[in-house]
């Protein structure tokens, strides 16, 4: 009797030592499967990272060069979505912040430290041409000078008005017409035309809304002013 009770002991202890055997090299198998997953779940997170495309100020498709401000700026799309004006990062005009209107917007900027000096928009259409013609010859040598035309930035404009701001470096403004979309960005006491300027025709055949052309997007970099 006491030689079947120890061979059942023996028989029960192998079966215990068996049972933990098979146990931990399965738990050692997970353990090493799981942080088989861990580490590439890191490598590929890593990998993400390292592929993600960089971000540039006011989202532009690259970085501006030393002594250079970042912009970019679209016209209003028909009579529903305001235009929006950014510089170095900072969005001067958009329908998010209830600064835009119907006709020609204006952001304003010290060409030395990139700084917005004013935001103001002028009602080409049912307004008064002479309170613009004030403001644009108030602005200040070495401005930096950011429009963008919004439902109808022509209707009111005169001889006066398109003059001074071709005095700012556009090109476009002597034939911008009813329902243009126009962007544009100059500077007060330029010497040469502006780079920066876009303009799109209302053409009821080419037209992308029913009345009103596609939206007009632009982006750059603006030099600094220098002493």
């Amino acid at each position: 009797m006491r030689v079947a009770g120890a061979a059942k002991l023996v028989v029960a202890v192998a079966v215990f030592l068996l049972t933990f055997y098979v146990i931990s090299q399965v738990f050692e198998i997970k353990m090493d499967a799981s942080l088989g997953n861990l580490f590439a779940r890191s490598a590929l997170d890593t990998a993400t990272r390292s592929t993600k495309p960089p971000r540039y100020k006011c989202g532009i498709s690259k970085a501006c060069p030393e002594k250079h401000f970042a912009f970019k700026m679209a016209s209003g799309a028909a009579n529903v979505v305001g235009p929006k004006i950014c510089l170095e990062d900072s969005v001067l005009m958009s329908g998010v912040k209830n600064n835009v209107g119907r006709g020609i917007n204006v952001a304003l900027a010290n060409g030395k430290t990139g700084e917005v000096v004013d935001t103001k928009y002028f009602d080409m259409w049912g307004g008064d041409v002479a309170p613009f013609i004030e403001f644009l010859k108030g602005i200040q040598d070495g401005t930096i000078v950011l429009m963008g035309t919004y439902d109808d930035g022509a209707t009111k404009l005169n001889d006066e008005a398109r003059r001074l701001i071709a005095e700012l470096g556009s090109t476009s403004i002597t034939n911008l017409g009813f329902r243009d979309n126009w962007v544009f960005c100059g500077g007060k006491g330029i010497k040469t035309k502006s780079p920066f300027e876009q303009h799109i025709k209302n053409n009821k055949d080419t037209n992308k809304y029913e009345g009103w052309p596609e939206v007009v997007e632009m982006e750059g970099c603006i030099p600094q002013k220098q002493d």
